[in-house]
């Protein structure tokens, strides 16, 4: 959950990217870290295992604005793509203020994406987490490729619940602010 440091007058928010392997979810950050102002961003993190990574930085954006005089330091973290790696992606959750669940629209895929959001239910849970109460989104990526779901069929799948939702080919950039702005402007209003 946020942190608070009064010192520097910020509260640290930590936002998590979650999905399926080769899914788009480094993809993403790596979009957003190479468009963040250098002056208001971290180094890049990368935690690499034998096959995936997990990548991490933390930026300070400044449309967002103050909340109560204190302003708001977002930590972006991805999960290892493979369940294989299910200790990395739960540990990774912990404190979590906002996801991004980053799924991969291809048809070949579909049991991936559900195996990947089942998995998230179960390390939520496991920490007495509840998604309906953490700010949660849901990407649709690689809207580019010829072989891919609707639209409709993935939210049937994956978001029976409604949460706020949107397409984008993450090598292009496309949709990725979106929904990054989505999550944060959700996280900071459970601040306010």
């Amino acid at each position: 959950m946020s942190m608070i440091s009064y010192a520097s007058r910020e509260i640290s928010c930590k936002l998590v990217y979650y999905g399926t392997g080769l899914g788009g979810k480094t993809t993403n950050l790596e979009h957003v870290y190479s468009r963040v102002n250098p002056d208001t961003r971290g180094k890049m993190i990368s935690l690499a295992t034998e096959t995936d990574r997990t990548l991490f930085f933390d930026f300070l954006p400044i449309e967002l604005g103050a909340i109560r005089g204190f302003k708001t330091r977002f930590h972006l973290y991805t999960v290892p793509g493979q369940v294989y790696y299910n200790a990395s992606r739960k540990l990774i959750l912990k404190g979590v203020d906002g996801i991004i669940f980053v799924a991969d629209s291809q048809e070949h895929r579909e049991e991936a994406n559900l195996e990947a959001m089942h998995n998230l239910y179960e390390n939520l849970e496991s920490y007495g987490y509840d998604l309906s109460s953490i700010p949660f989104v849901i990407q649709y990526n690689k809207r580019d490729l010829e072989d891919v779901l609707p639209v409709e069929a993935l939210r049937a799948q994956l978001n029976p619940g409604g949460a706020p939702d949107f397409e984008a080919v993450a090598t292009e950039g496309k949709g990725v602010f979106e929904t990054l702005k989505c999550v944060s402007k959700l996280v900071v209003k459970t601040l306010s």
